[in-house]
């Protein structure tokens, strides 16, 4: 998907178990009926695609439901899955027409036709939750549907990154008879046409999937059945690890195992790429909050030591980040390094001064509880701003869910959040977490980042944006309604007889179980 022309770096370091021949590579035919079981720490938010916009239930949906398009392992464009074939018609990249694939059938029985699409996006729209993807679909004037297999999407202004936001999570497709058209789906079930069915499912615990025998879409054939086991924190994740309950680890071990990791360790496989997942520490624009004031964001931008937050707390697993846009994907800058490139306790005084603020500005900084490093994390950063005296940080952490519902509700200062991409271009880091009524509820709005935003979305050439998405920075690092803190190494680590797990993650936001295999 996508007519983007970049390409994320990727390295791969997968441990060749010593005396493994070529012919045991391959996936072993007694062991097709097995379960592999994955574990992670990133929670599921809703079984309902109307209702979550997050990386672990993405990560899901991508599994048990299918849009009318995808991607391909590392790929930037996307390719029929539901569909066919989709194009843009006519000019200016408003009208959006697919023809849906033949034969594809809901868990019940009944065919998928270009209604089910229709109510599909209709209903994300209509809802709107608060943790849900509606803001993906802001340039979705209307869908129709024009016969049983043809859907056309008519935009309110060109978007060239529709095609993108089709092939995610966003665009998955329901059964118009088992979801509700103005409320979510409650119940643990999920009837979708993905490459695996849910067969249980316990919040919190696990996700039992089984592949699906109906499945047609892109993928020539699907995997081991697979159970995927939430855990609460990374801690837990590592005891599974080390206990061999889990035959996969990702996302995300503790950063002191992480670091110790090693290619030639026995027993294991492990996998190591670069990502374009980030992280920000968002700040509350509001004009009840203490950080309104962009004079005071600025002199926090001055206090933050992204070096030591990585060696610190992530023990090298991560890469300072001094932007919005990641290293690797186009139209990244280092903005924030050029305008604040050392710490500086005086500039950050003369700034409050300036503005007026009472000294220490006090205020409250939020974390998700049991994603990743974050109390760590968290810890840091209020020592880090403390140290200048400028600075009096009330650090608290949430369960996720209500987390979630506390950034998008403003009822936090400020709040440190990793941002896996939709897919594979500058856009899905620009309207989402800087633009006016953002995802990541910040409060902020600029008229000028606004209009870069669908100004870039008329290039179909994606490098021909790159001006735009500077633009964007610019801006961004002078009001900092975000610092950027770090950029992720993805890691999977598997037991020497799983394989696949390099296509697990990469990039693309499709987490392809259906790739993992016994050997």
């Amino acid at each position: 998907m996508r007519s983007v022309r970049m390409r994320i770096l990727v390295t791969l370091l997968v441990l060749a178990v010593v005396g493994i021949g070529g012919w045991q590579l391959l996936p072993s035919q007694g062991n097709e009926n097995r379960t592999i079981t994955v574990g992670t720490t990133d929670g599921v938010t809703a079984l309902d695609p109307a209702g979550a916009y997050d990386a672990g239930s993405w990560a899901l949906f991508s599994n048990v439901y299918q849009s009318l398009l995808t991607f391909e392992p590392g790929g930037v464009e996307p390719v029929p899955d539901a569909a066919t074939g989709c194009a843009f018609e006519g000019s200016g990249l408003r009208t959006y027409r697919c023809t849906l694939r033949a034969g594809i059938t809901f868990p019940s029985g009944r065919a998928m036709t270009a209604e089910d699409v229709k109510y599909s996006f209709d209903r994300v729209r209509k809802i709107h939750s608060d943790v849900g993807p509606a803001s993906l679909f802001g340039t979705l004037a209307s869908v129709t549907a024009d016969d049983a297999r043809t859907v056309t999407f008519h935009l309110s202004s060109g978007d060239a990154t529709f095609p993108l936001k089709v092939a995610t999570g966003a665009g998955s497709i329901v059964d118009r008879d088992k979801y509700p058209a103005d409320a979510l789906r409650t119940d643990a079930a999920v009837d979708g046409t993905g490459p695996y069915t849910l067969t249980a499912y316990t919040k919190d615990e696990k996700a039992g999937l089984a592949p699906n025998k109906r499945y047609k879409g892109y993928l020539s054939g699907t995997g081991s059945p697979v159970e995927v086991r939430y855990y609460a924190d990374s801690a837990k994740l590592e005891g599974a690890w080390k206990g061999r309950r889990i035959d996969v680890a990702t996302r995300t071990l503790p950063p002191e195992v992480l670091s110790g990791l090693n290619p030639s360790d026995p027993g294991q496989r492990l996998t190591e790429s670069d990502s374009s997942e980030t992280r920000n520490l968002y700040l509350n624009t509001r004009s009840a909050s203490p950080l309104h004031d962009a004079r005071v964001r600025r002199a926090m931008a001055w206090l933050i030591n992204r070096e030591e937050l990585a060696a610190t707390v992530y023990k090298g697993t991560v890469d300072p980040l001094y932007s919005l846009i990641p290293t690797g994907i186009t139209g990244h800058t280092t903005s924030f390094f050029d305008n604040y490139p050392q710490r500086s306790p005086r500039k950050a005084r003369e700034l409050l001064t300036e503005a007026g603020a009472s000294l220490p500005v006090r205020f409250t900084l939020g974390y998700g509880i049991g994603r990743g490093a974050g109390a760590e994390e968290a810890a840091e950063l209020k020592r880090q701003l403390e140290a200048s005296g400028l600075f009096k940080v009330d650090v608290k952490g949430y369960e996720w869910t209500d987390f979630q519902k506390r950034w998008a509700a403003g009822k936090m200062d400020a709040w440190s959040v990793g941002w896996v991409a939709d897919y594979p271009d500058p856009d899905t880091f620009g309207a989402a977490l800087v633009g006016t009524g953002s995802t990541m509820g910040t409060g902020y709005s600029n008229k000028l980042v606004d209009h870069l935003v669908l100004e870039s979305r008329q290039f179909a050439d994606r490098s021909r944006a790159a001006k735009d998405f500077e633009g964007i920075q610019a801006d961004v690092t002078r009001d900092v309604p975000l610092i950027p803190l770090w950029q992720r190494k993805e890691y999977v680590v598997s037991t020497e007889d799983v394989g696949g797990g390099q296509y697990l993650t990469d990039g693309t936001g499709v987490f392809r179980l259906w790739r993992l295999n016994w050997i």
